[in-house]
């Protein structure tokens, strides 16, 4: 017998070669999964600086009716502008009709921006989180899937020895090696998806950073202006 792929697969047994299918299944949704989540997160990322790029000189003067026009659902406007154009939107619905606002008034919009941007915030990272979780499994389970190939491969190794009466190692080394296989494939299936896991998990990681200090800006601005330190863009033309 020849220790080539081609004849180890011939000379498997039934069980060995489930476990073949199933890991090339697991290996198959993995890399899908990785592949749409890279996609999707650059460009969302790529949405989000041009978004970036646009609202934020408004809302370094204050601008924030001129802001939630251009945050308004009308384009891609990725992760950071849907997080932004909540608390915009909330703002809008709960702004004073004249600044400074009293105490009362102004703790209550200020909550009602700071929940909204919270609560998108959330979302957002479970949106950019989507699919992680079968990543993890499989590069936690394809090693435990191999090796249980592995070891069902050995089992009827010793079984065959045993029938024929013979043994050496000559007798079951080629069980020994179509049972190794499984463990094998099962290696190749875990690393990417482990890579891949690790990798996106820590691009989200830092998108919540930035998030987290996009919100905190956009809540400064926000005292600023109810505490009419800042002024909207038609009175200071005016």
């Amino acid at each position: 017998m020849q220790f080539t792929l081609i004849e180890l697969w011939g000379h498997m047994g039934v069980f060995a070669k489930l476990i073949v299918f199933a890991l090339a299944i697991m290996s198959v949704a993995s890399l899908i999964v990785l592949g749409e989540r890279l996609v999707v997160s650059f460009l969302s990322r790529a949405a989000s600086r041009a978004f970036a790029a646009r609202v934020g000189p408004m809302l370094a003067r204050g601008e924030l009716e001129g802001a939630w026009t251009a945050a308004r659902p009308g384009g891609e406007l990725g992760y950071l502008g849907r997080v932004i154009g909540a608390g915009l939107a909330a703002f809008a619905s709960n702004a004073p009709s004249r600044l400074p606002a009293q105490g009362h008034e102004r703790e209550g919009v200020f909550e009602s921006v700071s929940r909204a941007l919270e609560r998108q915030a959330q979302r957002e990272v479970l949106s950019l989180k989507r699919g992680y979780g079968l990543l993890a499994t499989v590069g936690s389970t394809a090693p435990f899937v191999g090796l249980l190939g592995t070891v069902m491969g050995i089992v009827t190794a010793f079984q065959q020895m045993a029938a024929s009466g013979s043994g050496g190692l000559g007798t079951v080394s080629a069980g020994i090696a179509e049972a190794l296989i499984t463990t094998a494939f099962g290696l190749i299936v875990a690393i990417p998806a482990v890579m891949g896991y690790n990798y996106l998990q820590g691009w989200v990681e830092a998108r919540s950073i930035d998030i987290s200090e996009s919100s905190n800006e956009l809540l400064d601005v926000v005292a600023k202006r109810l505490d009419g330190r800042l002024a909207p863009a038609a009175e200071e033309a005016a």
